[in-house]
């Protein structure tokens, strides 16, 4: 599951919505907003971003939020690390080996850093 995808499905549930009907409400297919929600499509259109948001009632930060969070959840992510130094691409390639084995709190660890200013 996305990032997005669990907010959505949050936001959704806290307001007591059935997939099905949230899909009809915003014409699209109950397959297609579930698999947003599972994480097996891509990331969706700014367009939706903001039906999703209409819809689900999301005001200046929650909706700022769901924005953010959309841009963050593809949920295949390619990489091109020509031109970096030899760290970086190091990192690049041991993330992509080790992060479906890697336990939560590491990723916590990781993420805490990447939000860090610099």
């Amino acid at each position: 599951m996305t990032p997005f995808g669990a907010k959505i499905r949050a936001l959704r549930d806290a307001k007591g919505i059935q997939l099905k009907q949230m899909a009809a409400d915003l014409n699209v297919s109950a397959a297609y907003l579930s698999a947003l929600e599972h994480g097996h499509r891509g990331k969706p259109a700014p367009g939706l971003v903001m039906q999703i948001c209409g819809y689900l009632d999301c005001i200046w930060d929650e909706a700022e939020e769901l924005k953010t969070l959309a841009e963050l959840s593809h949920p295949k992510v390619t990489l091109d690390t020509s031109g970096l130094s030899p760290a970086k691409t190091e990192l690049a390639n041991r993330l992509g080996a080790d992060l479906r084995k890697m336990p939560d709190d590491k990723v916590a660890l990781l993420l805490a850093v990447l939000d860090q200013p610099e």
